[in-house]
């Protein structure tokens, strides 16, 4: 089975309040699994990261075969596929996790796409409903 994740993390402020959101789609469109979460005080690229971290290990428990990850953080995206490499030690830990997930599937592609593809669209809205909880609640 080939899926389709896309992935996104939401900080209010670099660092702030951050939460993840992914959904996990098959390769012609249906919705398999949609998460979002509040994951405590993070910069905008951490919660990329732990987004992504976390779309991946659930993705494992549904395949092992190929997975394409659409994430909207051109950074991300260009350390996953080694154009740039990676300086900042909490985001090195977080790369590494990426790199042992990886081994999960026979194959793995990360994908930059602008923030205003429809599904991103949707995983952003995600993360900012679980930070208007957490903010209503504070």
């Amino acid at each position: 089975m080939r899926l389709r994740i896309y992935s996104d993390g939401a900080s209010r402020g670099n660092p702030g309040i951050a939460a993840i959101a992914f959904m996990i789609m098959t390769e012609d469109g249906k919705l398999l699994k949609k998460y979002s979460k509040y994951v405590g005080i993070r910069t905008n690229n951490q919660a990329e990261y732990e987004a992504l971290i976390s779309a991946l290990e659930s993705a494992s428990t549904l395949t092992d075969h190929e997975v394409t990850c659409y994430i909207d953080s051109e950074i991300v995206a260009k350390h996953l596929n080694g154009e740039y490499q990676v300086r900042n030690p909490r985001l090195k830990a977080s790369w590494l996790k990426v790199q042992e997930l990886k081994q999960k599937f026979q194959r793995i592609t990360f994908k930059s796409v602008p923030r205003t593809d429809i599904y991103i669209e949707q995983a952003d809205r995600l993360a900012n409903q679980a930070l208007d909880r957490v903010k209503n609640n504070l």
